[in-house]
């Protein structure tokens, strides 16, 4: 396929391009700044500037832009980086598939959203058709995902990917814990008892895959894996499979003082399944945690 990606420079996007390019398929990237390279497009989302013969030039387009949202702390600045980053890119890209003739129009958008669409919901399980909850980041989300509606609208088959937490030493939610965790200053973060919808890399890059093939999938999907684990369970099992202690609790208290708004997330309860991927059959590398984080800390 010939794929054109917009946050292909991120943590996701980076090993996402890859794969794809492993696979074959042709990956354009949209860049903000002047092209380096010949795979390489300009556009400018705060501005909705995108040149439709560039969409029409693709197949497939798979849209993982946003600011990250770990990466600094929240002020009311930097919630507008984080929502204006999704928005904008989701509305250009959908609004300039939309303008294009049938013919011409890729067949699929993957777009990232996140399992932020459900809020905290505590230790009730919840799968795709439950409604958006209620804080920043499901407002976020729900407006995200609305901004998909043009290209919907237009007979795109529309994925929205309601993202957890992927496991990768090198970014994401596991990275920051491994310092302290090797230097055995690390604990469960406050309660412990919020769930935490983690995923594999390696099945976060199998299950878009599989969406972008699967034509008879669309609407939200939760990319997360199978079993949610609690904060403490996690813990533990990263304590272990790092041969270190864990018995530091981290307070509620002392990540609002370090993260600001953001100390919300890790405190927040998300049990989250994956509800259409199961049914659809997908199958996972490593759907247990134990085996996940081993592939996270060695591959």
């Amino acid at each position: 396929m010939r794929i054109l990606m917009a946050g292909a420079s991120g943590f996701l996007g980076t090993r996402l391009a890859a794969r794809f390019a492993a696979d074959g398929h042709r990956v354009t990237r949209l860049v903000r700044r002047p092209p380096r390279t010949p795979d390489e497009r300009q556009w400018n989302p705060s501005a909705a500037q995108l040149d439709p013969a560039v969409v029409a030039d693709a197949d497939a387009v798979v849209n993982l832009a946003g600011a990250g949202v770990g990466d600094r702390r929240w002020n009311a600045e930097y919630r507008q980086v984080i929502r204006s980053s999704r928005v904008d890119s989701t509305t250009t890209l959908a609004i300039t598939m939309a303008g294009l003739a049938a013919e011409d129009r890729p067949a699929v958008l993957l777009n990232a959203s996140a399992v932020g669409w459900y809020g905290d919901t505590g230790d009730r399980a919840v799968e795709e058709d439950a409604p958006a909850g209620e804080g920043f980041l499901a407002d976020v989300c729900r407006v995200w995902e609305a901004a998909t509606r043009p290209a919907e609208d237009a007979d795109v088959r529309v994925v929205r990917l309601r993202t957890g937490l992927p496991l990768h030493r090198d970014g994401g939610m596991l990275k920051p814990q491994l310092l302290p965790m090797r230097l055995g200053v690390s604990g469960r973060l406050g309660s412990g008892r919020q769930w935490w919808p983690w995923l594999s890399m390696a099945d976060f890059l199998d299950a878009t895959v599989f969406l972008l093939e699967r034509d008879d999938v669309a609407g939200p999907v939760n990319v997360v894996g199978p079993a949610p684990v609690t904060n403490a369970e996690f813990t533990k099992e990263l304590a272990r499979q790092l041969h270190r202690p864990a018995f530091l609790p981290i307070p509620a208290l002392a990540l609002k003082v370090v993260l600001g708004g953001f100390s919300h997330e890790p405190l927040s309860s998300s049990r989250v399944l994956p509800g259409v991927l199961t049914r659809a059959g997908f199958q996972y590398r490593y759907p247990d945690l134990r085996s996940a984080l081993h592939a996270a800390l060695t591959e």
